[in-house]
């Protein structure tokens, strides 16, 4: 199933919004992008593929994006299972079997970040190069800003839902339409499950610095310097446990640099992605 719809956040004619069998499970994902060479992008807990809607533009013109809207999470179906890292990467790999796609990178924000690292630890021959975007996995403790969102999550209310996403961000205000959506999509069935039972999959993932070892492929490491959410202390065990990576770090910027700031946040993908990876510790000025 096909329809086309309006990118809704960017000057951009059009995204192609399609369905496809995962396992048995109905999955949404956005299209976009006519290049040989494909980027996958995987969003974090309780967001959706309109996540990276305000990057699209950027990056569309050297790569096929794809971007599911995650087992559990958006407008894909919602399973009564135990959400466990081990799910959800083997869900990745099977969104892109069912695709066709036999190799690409990967860019995961948050959740997403912990899943791309977990796929990169197990199946690295399908995966070229990784971006981890202020990925969960490490924290161990929670922070104000990540209790605020659980809150707006299960309690998904006007108040509660902007006073989480502002949170989320170092600068601007929050559009009421970002706030609807998450609203809408918090309440579908199913919604608040999925969430708590990846919460517990988070935690319980007691080997995850073990598999971030285990990673060859090049990886950068990209942070905003004023995230609340997971702060950027937290990069230091992702830099000290995967060889091959590049750590850069973005001031004036929160815990979701590709909405905050998303040309920077293309260029440096881009520069990335393009080009062999350099060994070094950085920060984007």
């Amino acid at each position: 199933m096909e329809k086309v719809i309006l990118c809704r956040n960017c000057e951009q004619t059009s995204l192609k919004e399609r369905f496809v069998s995962v396992a048995g499970y109905n999955t949404r994902y956005l299209d976009d992008g006519d290049s040989d060479e494909t980027l996958v992008l995987i969003h974090g807990l309780g967001a959706s593929a309109e996540r990276w809607l305000r990057v699209i533009p950027h990056l569309r013109s050297k790569y096929r994006l794809i971007i599911p809207d995650l087992i559990g999470f958006g407008h894909s179906d919602k399973p009564s299972v135990d959400y466990t890292m081990d799910f959800l990467s083997n869900f990745v790999f099977r969104f892109l079997g069912a695709l066709g796609i036999e190799r690409t990178s990967l860019i995961g924000s948050s959740l997403g970040g912990q899943i791309v690292a977990e796929c990169a630890s197990t199946q690295s021959g399908v995966i070229d190069k990784i971006v981890l975007v202020s990925p969960s996995g490490m924290m161990k403790r929670s922070t104000p800003a990540l209790d605020a969102y659980m809150l707006a999550a299960l309690y998904p209310t006007p108040d509660n839902a902007h006073m989480a996403l502002r949170m989320m961000v170092e600068k601007g205000e929050v559009e009421q339409r970002l706030v609807n959506d998450f609203i809408t999509r918090m309440n579908l069935p199913n919604a608040k499950f999925a969430i708590l039972s990846t919460v517990l999959g988070i935690k319980n993932d007691t080997d995850f610095e073990d598999k971030l070892r285990k990673i060859t492929s090049p990886t950068l490491i990209l942070w905003g310097k004023q995230d609340k959410v997971i702060p950027v202390e937290y990069a230091s065990p992702f830099m000290s446990a995967i060889t091959e990576s590049k750590f850069v770090e973005i001031p004036g910027c929160g815990h979701v640099p590709h909405v905050e700031q998303p040309e920077k946040f293309a260029d440096i993908i881009l520069n990335f992605l393009d080009r062999e990876l350099v060994m070094s510790t950085n920060y984007y000025q």
